[in-house]
């Protein structure tokens, strides 16, 4: 998992969650597996200084992938697993080493880590929260810094548990108790409980895969509980017509037209057309009346217009999602941040054209930054150019609970893990003018 993250960019969740399905381990073996793949892409660059120091040329990366990984597991197992003996860390890591890279390579991560550890031993180990906050490249921990402050900042990388239990979001209507109840009598063993953040929201841990679970996209989709907010931030009423604008899977979608019901609709648009054709044969695909491909930065394609609400979940750096997405941090850099800031205002200010005069907007993307969030809601209020849209976005409370009070009744709102207990995400709410 390490290198093909590492090497292939693969996203270590949906990796992490093929492998051990296809695997089918002990429960105990896919946990400690699944706390070493996210333990050592959160802490490696702190976990590498370390070593250097330790190590007799002064440097500790290795150049053959699968070596590095071992040598960063028995880092990893030595510093911050208690449970694992230190000999067993060493011997596995040296035993993959030799396998990955010969002889040599593997006598180097012997001595390496066996120099590490009576390191341990003498100054204590480092917490891993701290090390977690080294580890972040140093144009996010400054990002962070400017919008959250140091110690805002600092929690922010620290917040867990990691990874995060899995979000379920109960249809509006269905009893939340009830449903919570059918869970755990089909999954005795695993931790279920009420999220407390949204209130469609279910956590669960240690239950395997929960698409077998009753009421499997019925009475309940997978779900992040952030993201069950932002879709709650539109305030969908019965009755209305809606536009997810950038839809993806449907899963927001799915829960905006249980809130519209039959006497509303719910309309899809993405960039991709093979996600809304996953979004067709979904939990969503009989809920949602429209799907649209259609490249906002560009024009507003066939996307007919007089929606009474529009939602704008933009593409962004996806730094809310550390905690699940811990490769994030090595794959985005600062450039991309400015670059999707920009496609944000673009995104946004095409699919504002599709909403009626006096109808709703939320902006909101899964990342916590201020460039990416007050930055970008800045330029959406500047009166329109010559070249944009002729729309202006006047922002506006949120209109419903429990947005409006998590909000404080203010335009924006930012959850934060260490907060809320819910990925990262900004949300901004205005109302349309002609």
């Amino acid at each position: 998992m390490l290198t093909r993250v590492w090497q292939e960019q693969a996203f270590a969740s949906a990796a992490l969650d093929f492998e051990l399905a296809k695997r089918q381990l002990d429960p105990r073996d896919a946990a400690l597996a699944t706390e070493l793949v996210y333990g050592v892409l959160r802490t490696e660059p702190a976990l590498e200084v370390r070593l250097a120091r330790v190590a007799s040329r002064g440097k500790a990366r290795l150049e053959a992938p699968l070596a590095r990984a071992h040598l960063a597991i028995g880092a990893y197992s030595l510093a911050f697993l208690d449970r694992v003996p230190a000999f067993a860390a060493v011997s596995e890591a040296v035993r993959g080493a030799r396998e990955a890279d010969g002889e040599r390579t593997a006598a180097f991560v012997n001595a390496v880590l066996r120099a590490f550890g009576r390191a341990l031993e003498e100054g204590g180990r480092p917490a891993l929260a701290d090390a977690a906050a080294e580890s972040a490249p140093g144009w996010l921990r400054g990002a962070l810094r400017r919008t959250l402050g140091r110690a805002g900042a600092s929690a922010y990388l620290a917040a867990g548990p990691v990874p995060p239990p899995i979000g379920l979001c109960v249809a509006p209507g269905r009893d939340r108790a009830d449903t919570l109840a059918a869970l755990q009598a089909a999954a005795p063993d695993a931790s279920i409980e009420l999220g407390g953040a949204s209130p469609h929201a279910i956590l669960v841990r240690g239950a395997g895969d929960v698409r077998r679970l009753p009421g499997a996209g019925e009475a309940w989709i997978i779900q992040e509980e952030g993201a069950q907010l932002v879709a709650l931030a539109l305030g969908a009423r019965e009755g209305e017509r809606v536009l997810d604008a950038c839809a993806g899977h449907g899963n927001k979608a799915w829960l905006l037209a249980h809130q519209v019901s039959s006497s509303g609709a719910v309309d899809a648009a993405d960039l991709y057309p093979h996600k809304l054709e996953e979004l067709a044969r979904g939990p969503a695909g009989r809920l949602v009346r429209g799907r649209h491909a259609v490249d906002w930065a560009a024009g507003v394609g066939e996307v007919p217009d007089g929606y009474d609400a529009v939602l704008v979940d933009a593409p962004c750096s996806g730094t809310g999602t550390l905690r699940r997405r811990p490769e994030i941090a090595i794959h985005r850099t600062a450039e991309d941040v400015t670059r999707l800031a920009a496609m944000q205002v673009a995104i946004t200010r095409r699919a504002a054209t599709r909403a009626r005069d006096g109808g709703r907007l939320v902006f909101a993307v899964c990342s916590v930054l201020r460039e990416e969030a007050e930055e970008v809601v800045a330029r959406l209020v500047l009166p329109p150019g010559a070249d944009d849209p002729p729309v202006h976005l006047e922002p506006a409370p949120f209109p419903t609970e429990p947005v409006r009070g998590l909000a404080g009744g203010t335009a924006s709102l930012r959850l934060l893990p260490h907060v809320h207990g819910t990925d990262g995400y900004f949300a901004a709410s205005f109302v349309v003018r002609r």
